[in-house]
């Protein structure tokens, strides 16, 4: 027997499948705190409490595919930055069927994030609050403009800790935290980035100084506008994301 003649009788039904699913964690600042955009659920299972934007990737599509699929259709965003996050495949995360779920993490800029939460789709911002210093771990809560913990489907928490702790980990050495950012941006603006993400301010020259050495930053050769204080330099991103 070839492999052709293999194929033409192999029967996919064989061994049971379990569904593939995405899951986006769309992370912004909001108020200087890292923040998500969750959706209330409004069928069962887990009617009334909040979950990612997520879906079942379909056959014909790759991950990469459904996570944008699902961003464009959920978010009514055309564009973030999607990174993969981590499979979560506990057998029991969710109650209908075995489901794996491959969770993305999309960065979005304050304009892109508002312009979510302004547009069509019915999402709602969350602020995540973060316990645990560092690298140390833990579970994150996501709460209501009220300050209230909201209910979260299925693994959720258990996502967005692992976001918190993965974000955390690649700020120092990648440069993740530009996603966050305008395409021109001030120091400051950089700074209040990585203490948002951090939970803990950072000494002001030091940081300054360590952006500047890594070669990362580009000077624009403008100044911010609309500012009642001396206006602050403006930068990019030395190179394309």
């Amino acid at each position: 027997m070839n492999e052709a003649d293999f194929l033409a009788g192999y029967d996919p039904a064989a061994f049971p499948r379990p569904s593939l699913a995405v899951d986006l964690v769309l992370l912004g600042l909001r108020e200087g705190r890292p923040a998500v955009l969750l959706l209330e659920r409004s069928q069962h299972p887990h009617a009334g409490r909040w979950a990612l934007p997520g879906g079942f990737v379909s056959l014909d599509e790759t991950l990469d595919a459904a996570a944008e699929r699902i961003l464009r259709e959920k978010a009514g965003i055309a564009w973030a930055h999607l990174e993969q996050l981590y499979t979560f495949g506990a057998l029991d995360r969710d109650p209908r069927m075995r489901i794996v779920s491959v969770a993305y993490l999309a960065l979005l800029p304050e304009r892109s994030f508002a312009d979510a939460l302004d547009g069509a789709a019915p999402l709602a911002a969350a602020t995540l609050d973060v316990p645990w210093a560092g690298e140390t771990g833990g579970p994150v809560a996501a709460l209501s403009r009220r300050g209230e913990p909201l209910a979260l489907a299925f693994d959720h928490a258990d996502i967005l800790a692992l976001a918190v702790l993965r974000l955390r980990g690649k700020l120092d050495y990648s440069d993740v935290a530009f996603a966050l950012l305008p395409e021109q941006f001030t120091l400051r603006q950089l700074q209040d980035v990585h203490e948002a993400i951090l939970g803990t301010p950072l000494n002001k020259p030091a940081f300054r100084r360590r952006m500047l050495d890594r070669g990362w930053l580009r000077p624009t050769g403008t100044r911010e506008a609309g500012t009642p204080f001396r206006p602050a330099e403006l930068y990019r991103l030395a190179r394309p994301r």
